[in-house]
């Protein structure tokens, strides 16, 4: 029995798991969104909103534990440069879920997990 067992298993062991959320969270903040399915967002979302909390903390303990865990210097620099100005007068909430349906081969509920500041570039330039 899982009683007072906290987090779903996705059907891996702790260490697969625990890699698949360094890769994914690496991913956000690189790309600023992935698609990925519905459960696995809904566990990274967790530690991605960790890691912005702790970049806007900002001091050097802060940027070690961000790079124990985070796989990319650069993704470490650009999360507590860029991402974390951008989220100075927010308490939480730093990403969002978008339910896009199901995946085509094995009906699995999929879902967009971005940053709430992101915005797609379109390439079309405004007139003004």
């Amino acid at each position: 029995m899982r009683h007072r067992k906290s987090g779903r298993r996705l059907g891996r062991t702790g260490s697969h798991k625990k890699a698949m959320f360094r890769n994914m969270v690496t991913s956000v903040f690189e790309h600023e969104r992935i698609v990925t399915t519905t459960p696995k967002a809904k566990e990274v979302r967790k530690v991605v909103d960790k890691m912005i909390t702790l970049a806007k903390r900002g001091d050097l303990h802060a940027k070690r534990q961000a790079m124990s865990f985070i796989q990319s210097r650069d993704v470490v620099a650009k999360l507590f440069d860029e991402i974390s100005e951008q989220f100075t007068d927010r308490n939480g909430g730093y990403t969002r879920i978008i339910q896009t349906g199901q995946r085509r081969g094995d009906a699995a509920p999929m879902a967009i997990l971005e940053l709430v500041t992101y915005s797609e570039d379109t390439g079309e330039e405004s007139e003004n």
